[in-house]
């Protein structure tokens, strides 16, 4: 009896313990939330300053021409016959067609499987930021540079057109 005593009387010197007496302080450890965010708020607290006028950084040209692109659906496949058959070598052009649509599929799935693995996406992210960079350094930031890329440009153009 006196060993059921003394375990009661143990429990209850806990439990007493725990209970809050009337000089306890709550007190939060946890930082106080800022004010909670209201874009109704920051467009009122934004005042511009007098004389201060908002710039667009693409101007807009209003036009008053009345033209109108319409496609007539009706002479699109009449269009397409008269191409095909004014073409020569029609297996070459399927061949190519084909080719391109194999192409894509391939550059697609190649892509994917480089996609999948982990770190070389982020590699490939940061090799074109590099070239991105370079091109820059080398052809736009100078004059002399932008004008050696125009006429760089302009020899392509002819050599595609065969114009030389």
């Amino acid at each position: 009896m006196t060993v059921a005593t003394s375990t009661s009387m143990a429990a209850m010197a806990v439990l007493l313990h725990r209970l809050p007496t009337k000089t306890t302080v709550h007190c939060s450890t946890l930082p106080s939330l800022p004010p909670r965010f209201s874009p109704s708020a920051l467009s009122t607290s934004f005042m511009p300053l007098p004389g201060w006028r908002r710039y667009s950084l693409l101007p807009v040209k209003a036009s008053s021409s009345d033209k109108t692109f319409a496609v007539d659906t009706s002479e699109l496949p009449s269009d397409l016959k008269e191409k095909w058959d004014a073409v020569e070598n029609k297996s070459t052009v399927l061949l190519y067609g084909g080719g391109a649509i194999v192409a894509t599929w391939l550059a697609s799935n190649i892509v994917g499987a480089v996609n999948s693995v982990p770190l070389l996406p982020k590699i490939m992210e940061l090799v074109g930021l590099g070239y991105a960079g370079w091109f820059v350094y080398r052809y736009l930031l100078f004059k002399s540079s932008r004008k050696e890329l125009a006429e760089d440009i302009e020899g392509l153009k002819k050599k595609i057109a065969d114009t030389e």
